[in-house]
C-alpha cells in the first residue's frame, strides 16, 4: 500500500513539474526612467511598449512581483471608477498593469501607481499571460520614482515701512515713511 502511494505521489509530482514547464516564462520588465515596458518569453524578447507609471506623489513600487490576477473589465474602486481594462495585478495593495485612454499620456508618469499601457498592447499582453498563466508571469520594476514637484516660489512682500501711500492731499510718503509734497 505505501509503495503504490509513493508510486502515485512521483506520479502526480512529475505531472505537475511536467505541466509546469509546458508553459511559458513570461517576464514583464517596466524601467520608469525610460517609461518603457518590455515583455520577454522564454528569453526571447517579444515586445517593447511605452508605458505611464506613477506621478510624483504616487509611486509605482520597484522590485519583483508576481502577477496574481487578472480582470478583463475591471473599474477601480479608488479612483472614481476608473476604467482599467485587460487588468493585471501585481501587488495585494492594488498596483496593476492596465490599458488606458489617456494614450497622450503614455512614455511619462502619469498614474497612480499603475502602469499604464495602450488599449491595444494591453490586450496582447493580458491574452498571454492568460494563456500561459500567472504562475509563469514575473513583473519586474525598476528605476526612480519621480519626485515631488516644488512648491512655487512665494513672492515676498515689501515690509509695510517701504509701500507707498497717498493721502487725500496727495502726499506721498518714502520708503522711510518720511512725507513728501
Amino acid at each position: 500500500m505505501r509503495r503504490a502511494f509513493f508510486i502515485w505521489a512521483i506520479a502526480v509530482a512529475a505531472g505537475i513539474f511536467a505541466a509546469s514547464t509546458a508553459n511559458a516564462a513570461i517576464l514583464i520588465a517596466i524601467d520608469k526612467s525610460t517609461q518603457r515596458m518590455t515583455v520577454t518569453v522564454d528569453g526571447i524578447k517579444k515586445y517593447t511598449w511605452p508605458v505611464s507609471t506613477g506621478r510624483a506623489g504616487y509611486a509605482t513600487p520597484s522590485g519583483t512581483f508576481w502577477a496574481f490576477r487578472m480582470e478583463k473589465d475591471y473599474h477601480s474602486k479608488e479612483w472614481d471608477d476608473a476604467p482599467m481594462p485587460n487588468t493585471i495585478f501585481f501587488t495585494p495593495e492594488g498596483h496593476a498593469i492596465h490599458g488606458t485612454y489617456q494614450m497622450n499620456r503614455l512614455g511619462s508618469p502619469a498614474s497612480h501607481g499603475c502602469v499604464r499601457l495602450s488599449l491595444q498592447n494591453a490586450a496582447t499582453l493580458f491574452k498571454l499571460v492568460r494563456a500561459q498563466g500567472t504562475w509563469s508571469t514575473r513583473v519586474v520594476i525598476t528605476g526612480p520614482t519621480p519626485a515631488a514637484p516644488k512648491p512655487p516660489a512665494r513672492i515676498a512682500k515689501k515690509p509695510a515701512s517701504a509701500q507707498v501711500a497717498s493721502t487725500a492731499f496727495g502726499s506721498w510718503l518714502h520708503e522711510d515713511g518720511a512725507s513728501v509734497r
